[in-house]
């Protein structure tokens, strides 16, 4: 079935929109097949504030209605805990408060942009998705991220070639109970080496200290600018340490 179908099929649908690649072109695909569609984006203190800024301005570019909730995630002591199945707890949370505001706007069926990509079995969060009964249109049509690129850029989305982004809280160990100071702490540092012009990195917590993770052709910027970083981030970590198992 090829997308456009999906939505000829369902006239209308809640749309958990992150304002990444996939539920960016999710929503697009929606809206240019004239289907009834409203996207909730959850903002947490898991969410950094980029995030949201993307996501309201393709919304604005799409002429799409967005609905932004704001839920304290830090509220639901299995998330803080921050267990092996964190995920799934903090979907289950996120994904119930969309489904609860989108009954009340009047939609009983809610989208999520899990892709063909995907890897459900590694992902404990498709669990919550799976009990909730949320549908994943992008992957029951056989998308690839790859193919979603390449068709985000046809449309002329500007997430088209946005690096994927895990939330704040898998920058904490597991484990290890997550805190308000631990995400804001972890937001200022990655906002800072955003500036400097590096993308698609992680800031991991390793105790007190930054351990920075890079793609491998970054390296030798980050080397360059070696004193530069440590300097400013020593001023919120004890050390900074560089991973050479780089990021892929």
């Amino acid at each position: 079935m090829k997308l456009e179908q999906f939505f000829v099929e369902n006239r209308r649908a809640a749309i958990a929109f992150s304002g990444g690649v996939d539920s960016a072109y999710l929503l697009y695909t929606a809206i240019k097949s004239e289907a009834v569609v409203k996207a909730y984006y959850v903002k947490t203190a898991f969410q950094p504030q980029f995030e949201l800024k993307d996501a309201m301005r393709l919304g604005e570019e799409l002429g799409a209605d967005i609905s932004v909730l704001e839920l304290d995630i830090l509220a639901d002591e299995k998330v803080v805990l921050n267990p092996a199945g964190r995920c799934y707890y903090c979907k289950r949370t996120i994904f119930t408060a969309m489904m609860e505001a989108a009954l009340k706007d009047g939609f009983s069926l809610l989208l999520d942009g899990t892709n063909a990509s995907d890897d459900v079995h590694d992902r404990p969060g498709m669990r919550a998705l799976k009990e909730l009964s949320v549908r994943s249109p992008l992957r029951e049509c056989g998308l690839t991220k790859q193919q979603i690129r390449k068709l985000s850029q046809e449309a002329g989305l500007f997430t088209w070639d946005k690096p994927a982004y895990a939330c704040l809280a898998t920058r904490v160990p597991t484990g290890t109970p997550i805190t308000s100071e631990m995400l804001e702490r972890t937001e200022w540092a990655e906002d800072y080496l955003f500036s400097l012009g590096f993308t698609d990195f992680r800031v991991r917590m390793l105790g007190d200290a930054a351990r920075l993770q890079f793609p491998a052709g970054q390296l030798e910027k980050v080397l360059a600018e070696r004193e530069r970083i440590t300097g400013e981030l020593k001023k919120h970590y004890s050390a900074v340490l560089l991973d050479l198992e780089v990021r892929k």
